[in-house]
């Protein structure tokens, strides 16, 4: 099948066997490897990508489902080569150690901060909880996304 996507902005084309994960369109046909392959079962979110604006896993979802959609990969945060405060955030705050989990709790979190700008701890912990992590502890995430927040917001109020 022919699908057709947009993918951080950038239109895609590519002929895909029906049953192919949008991960590994993604990963092995568009070569965008910073989505993760983690569980293959939805439990971990290291394939987290956007929808259309909205978080889901890429390992449980057929590439064909995402044809004429829009989706955004960790890729496209970073914008005319600045990192998105989020990303800033996770290396200000230590909010990665072995750096496996860290594409889909960016994503995670930057649909959380776009309806969420003054998040609480126990909201934050309650977005991510989808996302496993088992090196940090999510001690440091949650401080990395307090921290994109509150750039954020001092952005905002410029």
């Amino acid at each position: 099948m022919r699908v057709q996507l947009s993918i951080n902005g950038e239109k895609h084309e590519a002929d895909v066997e029906p049953r192919l994960l949008l991960v590994h369109l993604i990963r092995d046909v568009l070569r965008l490897t910073g989505t993760h392959i983690g569980c293959d079962t939805t439990h971990c979110g290291a394939c987290t990508v956007l929808l259309e604006g909205r978080p889901v896993k890429s390992c449980t979802m057929f590439a064909v489902q995402a044809n004429g959609k829009s989706l955004m990969t960790v890729e496209g945060l970073e914008q005319d080569g600045k990192l998105h405060p989020l990303q800033e955030g996770f290396m200000a705050e230590h909010g990665l150690q072995c750096g496996y989990c860290t594409p889909g709790m960016l994503m995670t979190g930057y649909a959380f901060l776009g309806k969420h700008p003054t998040p609480t701890e126990d909201e934050i912990r309650v977005a991510i909880s989808g996302n496993l992590c088992r090196c940090t502890g999510y001690v440091n995430i949650v401080k990395a996304v307090q921290h994109a927040a509150a750039t954020l917001r001092e952005g905002a109020a410029r």
